[in-house]
């Protein structure tokens, strides 16, 4: 295919990684490629192609393939302690491990879920049956992933909001996470908007994200870019659009500013939904008439995929919300990547026991089925469960 990326690796040699000149080493990444707009120019253009550059462009369309979309599962082991004391269980490794072998191993999961995203321990652990998860899900033809930020601690200097931390060490942990099969990665910034949002976060959330990008893809990961915007506040649908414009104008500027490849990225926006302590709800059209237009003032056309998250709202309403947006083509592949909104109703099923492991996954199936619908634009919503119509926004989640 003819992608710039192409292009690019074609028109640049690879250099070694290092060329003796004057007596001292310099060191060249063989990512760097350079294009001058003009051969007088006195500066130019530089992307970050890369060795990897043909293989991050393939992978992100893979993940972004129709009629599919993202099963998130890098809960940290914290968070997913939170999801099996709800069904009374122990927080142990075993636990963790048997939960995580029963989604990975629905059958016919692949029709419909196209990557998953995976905790450290889960992409270096093993199914109850003694297979590798990653060799478990490529063998559904799903993309393992990575979850590879180390979590939000407190801004200093901001209106009690918080950053991101992970960049240190991020080069070698993505490059161990390659060779064990994952092939793209995830990382969550917040912006809260009933503490501001502060300038301050924003720009932060911003750079914490093309930094990491830039690493990922030097890497040989695809990165997910998510600036979540909490569904946190009683602010209307207008005040988070608002907001959304500002966040997504700094993580494109700074995403530019990285020379973060486009074509090898895929984003994880909020939807542009009104705070959960508004009492004026939107309607699924206006949440997507909202998005829409965000997404066609900010998003360029070389992205990829647009993998929504859930945020807290019910499975149904999630479905309802993305199945609005696919009634009409669009520049980029707009789809799911949904934890709580895919596993929710499949883990209260489970319950702990062996026994109900195949009604949990086909609880998961008609999850997946039915988002994969929405991203088609064909979900009625006809045959839900009250269980899948609750909401579950919980205030000052963390994940």
């Amino acid at each position: 295919m003819a992608s710039a990326s192409a292009f690019l690796l074609k028109s640049s040699p690879v250099l070694d990684k290092s060329e003796w000149v004057k007596g001292q080493t310099i060191i060249r990444q063989p990512s760097v490629s350079v294009v001058r707009c003009h051969p007088n120019a006195p500066s130019a253009l530089t992307i970050r192609a890369g060795s990897y550059a043909d293989e991050l462009v393939k992978t992100a369309k893979t993940v972004a393939s129709p009629g599919r979309g993202i099963l998130a599962m890098d809960e940290s082991n914290a968070t997913c302690g939170k999801r099996l004391a709800s069904i009374g269980l122990e927080n142990t490794e075993a636990n963790r491990q048997a939960y995580r072998t029963l989604l990975v191993s629905a059958p016919g999961l692949g029709k419909y879920i196209s990557g998953a995203i995976l905790f450290e321990e889960t992409l270096y652990q093993s199914t109850t049956d003694g297979k590798k998860m990653v060799d478990v899900l490529v063998e559904q033809n799903i993309v393992p992933g990575i979850k590879v930020d180390k979590g939000l601690v407190p801004l200093a200097g901001s209106n009690d909001e918080s950053w991101c931390q992970g960049l240190d060490g991020l080069a070698s942990r993505t490059a161990a996470y390659y060779q064990q099969g994952a092939r793209f990665a995830k990382w969550r910034s917040v912006v809260s908007i009933p503490n501001g949002p502060s300038a301050l976060a924003v720009k932060e959330a911003a750079w914490g994200l093309a930094r990491y990008a830039a690493i990922s893809q030097d890497n040989g990961l695809v990165p997910i870019v998510e600036p979540e915007i909490l569904l946190d506040g009683d602010h209307g649908i207008d005040r988070t659009f608002e907001v959304a414009q500002k966040v997504w104008a700094e993580v494109f500027f700074y995403l530019a500013e990285n020379n973060v490849m486009f074509e090898g990225i895929l984003l994880k926006p909020s939807m542009v939904t009104p705070g959960a302590e508004c009492k004026e709800r939107a309607t699924p059209q206006q949440v997507a008439d909202y998005t829409l237009k965000l997404l066609k003032r900010r998003i360029p056309p070389a992205v990829p995929g647009i993998m929504f998250l859930s945020g807290g709202q019910s499975e149904v309403e999630a479905t309802l919300n993305l199945n609005a947006m696919n009634q009409a083509p669009h520049p980029w592949h707009v789809s799911f990547s949904y934890a709580r909104a895919l596993q929710n109703t499949c883990l209260k099923t489970w319950g702990g026991r062996p026994e109900n492991v195949k009604a949990a996954q086909e609880t998961l199936l008609v999850r997946a089925n039915a988002n994969s619908l929405a991203q088609l634009g064909k979900y009625t919503g006809e045959g839900e469960s009250e269980e899948a119509k609750k909401g579950m926004f919980v205030k000052g989640y963390v994940y």
